[in-house]
């Protein structure tokens, strides 16, 4: 009898992973050599190894699928992060719902970035194009070796495999887990490419402008990625585990925390390097630190040293592997840049003012912050290991520093944008920025004022520090578009990147007033609710009307229908739900929600404490949505700054192709 593609699956997906493996090897070793010796034919063959590289890894994830979606329990991982009861959709989410296929969401991400930069930097010289798609090589082999020594999706349980799975973890049957860990990873990973084009400057010596031109657009659309991804995680984390938290300074969220401050630090270090040839050596300390701080957080979420809702708990050998890993990506990066770095000078001057001077104080605080996120994050690791003792770091520790730097960056964002380059006068600051100063104080004084009987201080800085931000963008459109015949032409006159840098800092300032007035305003009622029963939280009033049994496809549940009334007018009906699932016999809080532009209703169920009354949490949660608002327009910045015409347009052969491999353009 024939074997159908549902038994054949897995050993095809394991032999396709082998031969990415061989043709990642490939891709290393075949275009670093072309670029060492000057042949073409070597250094042409990345683009093809690529291609390959991809196909294969594409390949193996459908297999994985496959196996998914056709439920077969005789794949270990598939036994143990899936059943036949579970939904379609989850039965193709649950591919990356558990360690080993995370893992090879990473490499199928790894070899996207990787087949882009073959197709779109076809115009760079052709030795930088090797040496770029070579290390990048590199990185595949290092996750491919360990997926296939550590952390097989396709291993077996033979001869007598379950008739059904464990189930997917209930957490994980949601929408959040179907968008959230490839969008987040498209960040992660694509942080390599900035990485891979630092690396090949370092090992052709052409420590210019012209790489940073190359890599920013990759380092835009990465930073990009991961705004969204940590948006996307804030906003599962909130409606899923049944707290009404958006952020808890967990481990795990730090550790894609870390990448994106230095991400952030990193794309406006390009600029200075490609606009005025300055920081070029600190530029390229930033492209190894924000990719190492992406394996950083492979570790640390893979390792087993962490316990969190969002770690995949494994044995720390796996750990083991990944830390020598990174130990070698960081120490041989670091070895290459100290040999090479120092050779860099920057003749370039500025003023105190300029815009280069603001632009490295943006950079200075995003590094202060990164590393006292970063200590508090492995402090409690570092003890641990030393035998100090358990220490818990927790939210005030981060508040502490966090919040009062990001303050004082948001008022440094308005003066950059105003700033000349090499040299801006004081009198000019004051001339543009006064009225956006004034305007800005007068809407945060007179904010609490209108917006609760109580007045908060904290929630006047917070309204002016926005409003700073915002107004001082209006105030330099206007400025730059006070020659023009007419509104429109002087607008059409402004270029894309222009338009990109408003939107992102302006969603700067939209979340920080998400943060701050949901964290001030929050109201939260934990309490005793039974059927006919009355609760007011400020200008709404809920009534909890029955409780029904549900029966889901994999589940069945305690539902609560509530009426919600706003100043005694009815507004909606709420149904919160208590699910216990089938397979696993977990049970789970459905929560339940009204969202709208100013404000979020939130009720979820606790426990049952009589047969007609059960524990309720109910929130009213003001501007909540403005925190993923901001995340979506900075993404939305990164998109418009990549279409800008100078990124569209094939870079031109700015330095020789046939320029000596290690010829220093700065010496």
């Amino acid at each position: 009898m024939p074997l159908d593609f549902v038994q054949l699956a897995p050993e095809l997906g394991q032999f396709a992973l082998i031969l990415s493996l061989c043709l990642s090897t490939a891709l290393f070793l075949l275009p670093l050599i072309g670029a060492h010796y000057g042949s073409q034919l070597l250094m042409r063959s990345g683009p093809s190894l690529a291609t390959g590289f991809f196909f294969f890894v594409a390949f193996a994830f459908f297999c994985l699928t496959y196996s998914f979606i056709h439920d077969d329990f005789s794949v270990r991982y598939v036994a143990t992060n899936s059943n036949s009861l579970l939904p379609i959709q989850y039965k193709i989410s649950a591919v990356w719902g558990g360690h080993e296929g995370s893992l090879l969401l990473w490499i199928l991400m790894l070899a996207g970035w990787t087949l882009a930069v073959a197709i779109f930097s076809r115009s760079l010289p052709l030795d930088m194009q090797a040496r770029v798609l070579s290390v990048m090589g590199f990185v595949a082999i290092g996750f491919l070796s360990f997926i296939l020594f550590t952390s097989n999706p396709f291993d077996r349980i033979l001869p007598l495999p379950p008739q059904d799975g464990s189930d997917l973890n209930p957490l994980l049957q949601d929408i959040g887990l179907i968008i959230h860990p490839p969008v987040l990873y498209m960040g992660y990973v694509g942080f390599s490419v900035c990485f891979a084009f630092a690396i090949a400057a370092l090992l052709t010596g052409r420590l210019d402008s012209a790489w940073a031109r190359w890599s920013r657009p990759w380092a835009t659309m990465a930073w990009g990625f991961l705004s969204v991804g940590i948006a996307l995680g804030s906003w599962w984390a909130y409606y899923e585990l049944g707290w009404g938290g958006w952020w808890f300074w967990d481990p795990v969220e730090n550790a894609s925390f870390l990448p994106w401050l230095i991400g952030t630090a990193l794309i406006h270090s390009l600029a200075v390097t490609e606009k005025r040839s300055l920081f070029k050596s600190w530029t390229i300390l930033l492209a190894i630190f924000t990719f190492s701080l992406s394996l950083l957080g492979t570790f640390l979420v893979r390792s087993g040293v962490l316990t969190s809702v969002h770690a995949f708990a494994n044995d720390p050998e796996r750990g083991v592997f990944i830390l020598g890993f990174l130990l070698l990506v960081v120490g041989g990066s670091l070895t290459l840049y100290a040999l090479r770095a120092p050779v860099v000078k920057g003749s370039t001057g500025f003023g105190l003012f300029a815009r280069e001077t603001l632009l490295l104080g943006n950079n200075i605080l995003l590094t202060i912050i990164m590393i006292m996120v970063l200590i508090g994050t492995l402090y409690p690791l570092i003890a641990d290991a030393l035998n100090l003792g358990k220490i818990s770091v927790g939210p005030p520790y981060f508040n502490l520093f966090f919040l009062p730097l990001m303050g004082l960056l948001c008022l440094l964002m308005a003066f950059g944008p105003m700033a000349n380059w090499k040299r801006t006068s004081g009198k000019q600051f004051i001339t543009l920025l006064w009225k956006p100063w004034v305007i800005s104080l007068v809407i945060g004084l007179l904010f609490p004022l209108f917006y609760r009987d109580t007045y908060e201080p904290l929630a006047a800085l917070t309204v002016f520090i926005a409003s700073w931000v915002f107004i001082a963008l209006v105030a330099d459109i206007i400025y730059r578009i006070r020659n023009g015949s007419t509104l429109l032409n002087g607008l059409k006159k402004l270029s894309l990147s222009y338009y990109a840098m408003v939107i992102a800092h302006a969603g700067i300032a939209v979340t920080a007033v998400g943060v701050g007035l949901t964290s001030i305003y929050t109201e939260e009622r934990d309490i005793r609710m039974e059927v006919g029963q009355h609760v007011q939280v400020v200008e709404y009033e809920f009534v909890l009307n029955k409780l029904v049994k549900v029966n889901g496809p994999n589940y069945i549940a305690d539902e609560a229908q509530i009426s919600v009334f706003q100043d005694g007018k009815f507004l909606r009906d709420m149904k919160p739900q208590k699910r216990r699932y089938l397979a696993s016999g977990s049970t789970m809080t459905e929560v339940a929600l009204d969202v709208g532009f100013f404000r979020d209703l939130y009720v979820a169920m606790g426990e049952p404490l009589t047969d007609n009354a059960w524990a309720m949490r109910v929130h009213l949660k003001p501007f909540v949505r403005w925190i993923w608002l901001g995340a979506l327009m900075m993404a939305f910045g990164a998109v418009l700054a990549v279409a800008d015409k100078r990124y569209r347009k094939a870079i031109k052969q700015e330095v020789p192709v046939d320029m000596p491999a290690g010829k220093l353009v700065n010496e």
